[in-house]
């Protein structure tokens, strides 16, 4: 009987690609990039041109679908073939191990040097391999890294404690950790599997979320202040749910001043329906070549 109500809430709970946020309507996506505007296919030289003159372009993924950070490398590539001066922003590194990624940039490092000295292995986890065509397009293009997370460890404490745990010098890292965005509140229970967490521990739980979209929309924007010049652009490489329907990290960053944005969404597999605020460009692999995960 558990197990029978458990399969029922859980095919009850929304499904996170189909909120009614932002832009209304659904719109067919299938293998590829669909524009969400028109329902129609899209090619990398259509979102190139999208963010010929935006300082930010996130771009969304499944961690463990090696598929998607090929279509992730695949936009990086496209703007540096328009002439912007690309800088990638990356959710898998520490914002206080960043002196750690300037030799692979550099072409200093083999493979092997880059795995152990940017601490791969405990920074993120997931298997390099999955993400070797990101870090092939930065080495080949010799593009600047930056290290957009906040360290976890902060993270875990704001889940136990809540925000207030923070002292004044790691504020200057999430100084803003505002709980108050009724859209993102609602992503983050779909995602949840449509159970809000309610009490101090939930609430913690939903600050801790937000302070890793804070902290990495913070990050971006100190990395960017001295790419000042009209060809910079930072691609923010990020899990989806920190991207779809613009209220995670691109809300964050608007908070701060910086509306100049894309957002492109790699999606679970299709083709499928979603909403057509999911993002302004949407990615989805072909069924039987995608799994799911966030």
């Amino acid at each position: 009987m558990l197990t029978a109500l458990i399969s029922a809430a859980i095919q009850d709970a929304p499904d996170p690609l189909l909120l009614p946020i932002g832009t209304p309507g659904e719109v067919q996506v299938s293998a590829g990039w669909t524009d969400t505007a028109t329902g129609k296919p899209a090619g990398l030289g259509e979102i190139a041109a999208a963010a010929s003159d935006v300082r930010f372009v996130l771009v969304g993924e499944s961690h463990d679908q090696l598929g998607h950070h090929k279509a992730q490398a695949d936009v990086i590539q496209a703007l540096v073939d328009t002439g912007r001066d690309v800088t990638v922003g990356f959710e898998m590194f520490t914002r206080d191990n960043q002196g750690s990624l300037g030799g692979w940039t550099l072409g200093r490092w083999t493979e092997e040097e880059f795995i152990e000295k940017s601490s791969w292995e405990t920074q993120w986890g997931f298997e390099y391999a999955v993400y070797k065509p990101i870090f092939d397009v930065v080495k080949r293009n010799r593009l600047p890294m930056k290290a957009l997370n906040l360290p976890r460890d902060w993270v875990r404490q704001i889940g136990r404690e809540g925000p207030g745990v923070l002292d004044a010098v790691q504020r200057k890292w999430a100084p803003d950790i505002y709980l108050g965005n009724k859209n993102h509140k609602s992503i983050f229970t779909a995602m949840m599997g449509g159970h809000p967490m309610t009490g101090t521990r939930g609430d913690n739980i939903y600050a801790a979320q937000v302070s890793w979209d804070e902290g990495m929309a913070q990050s971006a924007v100190d990395f960017m202040a001295e790419r000042t010049h009209s060809k910079a652009v930072m691609v923010i490489v990020v899990g989806s749910g920190h991207v779809i329907y613009g209220e995670s990290i691109a809300y964050r960053l608007k908070r701060k001043g910086q509306d100049s944005l894309v957002t492109t969404c790699i999606n679970a597999d299709g083709p499928r329906l979603v909403s057509r605020g999911l993002a302004s460009y949407v990615y989805s692999t072909p069924r039987a070549q995608s799994s799911s995960g966030q």
